[in-house]
């Protein structure tokens, strides 16, 4: 029975996607835990609801600076590690992590960022590939390294950029394949089907990595 442990800072839509796959489709694996930077995190309201243990690390309480960056880091750490995760998932989780962290980390921690990395790296990244004229947007999953939005990518899910899009009408298409991906991709990793060979990411019984 594998532990995945979800950060969020928000609603957590892709928490709550994963959750309910775990349940229904039976996966060998439990959610052990949900974890917030923000104690207001709709989210955690979600995980509690369903008896899913919740916990806070407030990065305003640490301050500002690369020292307190690396201290909140620590206490996430510390907090995390006390569920004894196999899998750490960032699902909205809004926070740059230090090398020491995602180090730590490192081959078990999962990331899913809006656009078709290494395409739109960081924040606005609907808005961005609209105004690149992109005829195609979508959504990445990835293991997580020190780099930010880059990583071993482990799936991707492919959404046309409509004439009159805006940035919410393209920002719904693209999390509705999320909704989808993210859940099948932890339940690969749960499986022991993702296989790191450098750069690239596998599927040990070749099942599709591209959604649409």
């Amino acid at each position: 029975m594998k532990h995945i442990v979800i950060l969020i800072s928000g609603r957590g839509s892709n928490m709550e996607a994963i959750v309910q796959a775990c349940a229904s489709e039976g996966w060998p694996a439990r959610i052990a835990a949900v974890i917030s930077n923000r104690p207001d995190a709709g989210g955690l309201a979600f995980a509690q609801a369903h008896g899913i243990p919740t916990a806070v690390v407030d990065h305003r309480s640490f301050g500002k600076g690369d020292t307190a960056r690396a201290a909140f880091d620590a206490e996430l750490q510390r907090v995390i590690d006390g569920f004894a995760p196999d899998l750490v998932v960032l699902a909205g989780f809004m926070r740059i992590l230090t090398p020491a962290f995602t180090g730590h980390y490192a081959g078990r921690m999962l990331n899913i960022h809006p656009s078709l990395l290494p395409a739109f790296t960081g924040l606005h990244t609907h808005q961005r590939a609209i105004e690149a004229g992109c005829r195609v947007a979508g959504a990445t999953v990835h293991f997580v390294t020190a780099e930010l939005d880059h990583g071993p990518i482990v799936a991707q899910a492919v959404v046309p950029v409509l004439d009159g899009d805006d940035e919410s009408a393209l920002a719904a298409r693209v999390l509705a394949r999320e909704h989808r991906m993210y859940p099948s991709a932890v339940r690969w990793f749960v499986e022991g089907q993702l296989v790191i060979d450098g750069a690239q990411v596998r599927h040990r019984e070749g099942a599709s990595q591209m959604f649409s």
